[in-house]
This record gives structure tokens, sequence and C-alpha cells, in this order.
């Protein structure tokens, strides 16, 4: 059994320890939070009577027999507990953004490449039936020729009312983009390649807080690429990426469902299965720690998208090059 421990006791860190319990390969043997309360909870839902807990992850990573650490802290923290659990001689797994932005990002993927442990990030869109079915079609030409991928998010509430931590506010490490965006920036890169340039327009909630209004022009593979994002206003949420061809248009929504539109045809349902993301990720974390080439989501991936959401952060209506200014590929 791989001896996983899980820093970061909250909605993210729960839902992963659910799949752990269940899962063949791996056991939770520690949980580690700045709440006491919350890493026992913890592992009393879903650890064993082995389960350490701690508010300290320095102590975390040292605990005996662990093999790999969970980073579910808030991004500006990752820098540290990702390089302790390294030092530490242990694999890792972090949350998404990788960091709160690309220099540390990539800070994190020097560290990774001076050691053989494995790491990764969790960005599950690699592993979602509805995402991989779009980005299989997409490669087999059933849209035609893409001539359009759009982003779309609405938020009527940011942060929203499950999300109960203050950091999400910040314009420092929080905001919908590096929380969302994150996520379907990966899905454009699956799709098409690297993001090459940006030009983007965004507004905050305030001066030191969220992005509440973004619109951004991209080009990615040759593709022209929109993002829209509005926060704090009436409606339902939405998130969502449509790649538009000249034979068809694909739209993956409700992060799992896939619909074909081909104008005068009726709609169809591609995919309608949620899936489990969390589980695909921890057995190809156990396969690469078998020696095996686990289908992982890589530090340097996830860098090349903290670069873009810095570009968009940074852009003043100008076109950018996500990373041209540092010193990356």
């Amino acid at each position: 059994m791989i001896q996983i421990g899980i820093v970061g006791c909250g909605v993210i860190g729960n839902r992963l320890a659910g799949v752990i319990a269940d899962h063949d390969r791996f056991e939770l043997a520690a949980a580690c939070d700045l709440d006491a309360d919350r890493a026992a909870s913890l592992a009393a839902d879903h650890g064993t009577d082995r389960t350490a807990t701690t508010t300290d992850h320095e102590a975390l990573v040292e605990t005996d027999g662990l093999d790999a650490v969970y980073v579910g802290v808030p991004p500006l923290a990752h820098r540290k507990v990702v390089a302790d659990a390294l030092a530490a001689d242990k694999h890792v797994i972090c949350e998404k953004p990788i960091a709160a932005d690309a220099e540390t990002g990539r800070e994190l993927v020097a560290l990774a490449e001076e050691t053989d442990r494995v790491t990764a990030v969790n960005l599950p869109f690699r592993y979602t039936p509805g995402f991989v079915r779009l980005r299989e079609a997409v490669e087999a030409g059933e849209v035609g020729d893409p001539r359009r991928v759009e982003l779309r998010f609405r938020f009527p509430e940011w942060p929203r009312e499950w999300q109960d931590v203050a950091w999400l506010e910040s314009r420092e490490q929080g905001g919908p983009l590096r929380e969302v965006g994150t996520h379907f920036l990966f899905g454009v890169r699956e799709l098409f390649g690297p993001v090459e340039t940006v030009s983007a327009d965004v507004g905050y909630s305030g001066p030191d807080t969220y992005e509440d209004d973004a619109v951004a022009t991209f080009r990615a593979g040759g593709v022209r690429g929109t993002l829209d994002l509005l926060c704090d206003h009436e409606g339902e949420e939405e998130n969502s990426v449509t790649v538009v061809g000249d034979d068809a248009s694909l739209s993956l929504t409700e992060w799992y469902r896939l619909v074909r539109d081909r104008g005068r045809e009726t709609e169809a349902t591609l995919v309608d299965e949620r899936g489990d993301s969390v589980r695909a990720l921890l057995t190809e974390f156990a396969s690469a720690l078998d020696g095996d080439d686990g289908d992982l989501v890589s530090f340097a991936e996830a860098t090349r998208v903290q670069e873009v959401l810095d570009a968009i952060h940074a852009s003043e209506g100008d076109s950018v090059r996500p990373g041209a200014n540092a010193g990356g590929r």
C-alpha cells in the first residue's frame, strides 16, 4: 500500500481522502491542517486507527513510512510545503494552480527536476470523460476546421457559498481565474497546444481583491480564443468551453456534459458522465510510482498554464506573450 499524507483538510482534501479510503493502492497515513479539529475530522472520516494528525506540515512529511504527500493548501503556501516534501524524499501531488504566480511555479519545476520523486498537479480535465471525448473529437476532425475556442464563466457570488475560505477573495492568490480558469486554460492547452498570445481587459472588485470582470482574447495552435468572465450578478453559475468548427460546435458544460450543435440539427448530448477524475489521478500516480508511464500533469505543464493567467492579469489591453519575460520555455 502507498502511504499518503494530506496537507490541507478542506473541501478538496476531504474529497481526495474519500477516494484514498476506497482505493486499493493507497492508505491515508497522516493528515495535517492548521485547524487541529479539521485534521482530526478528516482522519476519523477517511483514515484508519494508524492515521496520524498534526498542525505542522514539517512533522507530517517526516512521518514514518510515508511515501507521498498531497498538497491542498492555498497557493501562496504551495512552494514551502512542496519543497519540504521533496526534501524529505516524498512523492508529491499538488493542488492547482501550481502556485500563485508562474515565477514560483518555475521554482517548483526546478526543485522537482533535482529529485527522482514523482510529481503531479491535480488538473482533472486530463481524465474527465466529457473533456477526453472533446479532445478526441477535435483531433478526429468531428468539428471540421476549428475556428474558435470560447471560455465562459459566470459566478453570481464569489467566493461561492460552499467555499468558506477568505483567501479566495484576495487578488494575491485567489480569484475565479486561478480557482476555475486554470482548469479551462489547461483544457485549451490539451486541445490546441500552448497559448501563444493574450490580450485582456480585467476589472477588480476592490483594490486588493479578486477579478470580477474580464474579457480576453488569445491564440493557441493557430486557433483564436476568447475568455469571458463576470462575477457578482443575477443569474446562474456557468463554466463552459466551446470549440466552434466549420462543421459543428462542441461544448463542455457543468464540468462534464459534452453537447454537440450542428446548427439546423438537433442538439445532441455526447457524454453525460461525471467520471471519477480523482480516482484516475491516484491510479496514474500509483502507476508512475511502480515505474510505469503514469499519465500525469507535470509541474512544467501547470506552470505554462499559470504563465497565461499571469499574462491575463498583467495585460492592459496589449497583446502579451505568456512567459516571454520569464526566461522559461
